[in-house]
């Protein structure tokens, strides 16, 4: 099953506007990633890799405010995500495009997909319900 990364409001929005501007923005990247010319494709990897940290920090940010429960599984998958990023930049500086790509083509549209469902989507629950609740 091959994930495109294109935009699907039905599956992807998650009525919580920052996010999902950021995953928007997340899903334009990696689209662009994949129709760029080899020459480019370097500095839009980079250009990636610090929207994807900016983001994570705006998320944990989102967590710590709302005092999420599982703010600890959700960061340790960010880093482990970020980590990730930044293992295969070195791979690519070491002139291995070709499985840099195939990373951005399979692994990342279908990383996302799953994360946005299971992760985002219980934070966003919460954040909904946190909300709604009276301050006391």
């Amino acid at each position: 099953m091959s994930h495109q990364p294109i935009w699907d409001a039905s599956r992807h929005t998650l009525g919580v506007t920052e996010l999902d501007h950021a995953h928007q923005e997340f899903i334009r990247q990696v689209a662009a990633l994949i129709a760029a010319a080899d020459a480019e494709f370097p500095a839009l990897f980079q250009l990636l890799i610090s929207h994807t940290r900016d983001h994570f920090m705006e998320e944990g940010r989102l967590m710590r405010e709302a005092k999420y429960q599982g703010l600890a599984m959700h960061e340790g998958e960010h880093h482990r995500v970020l980590g990730e990023l930044q293992q295969l930049n070195r791979t690519l500086k070491r002139g291995r495009l070709p499985l840099v790509r195939a990373f951005v083509k399979q692994g990342l549209p279908e990383w996302f997909d799953t994360h946005l469902a299971m992760m985002d989507g219980a934070l966003v629950a919460h954040l909904k319900k946190s909300a709604e609740k009276p301050e006391g």
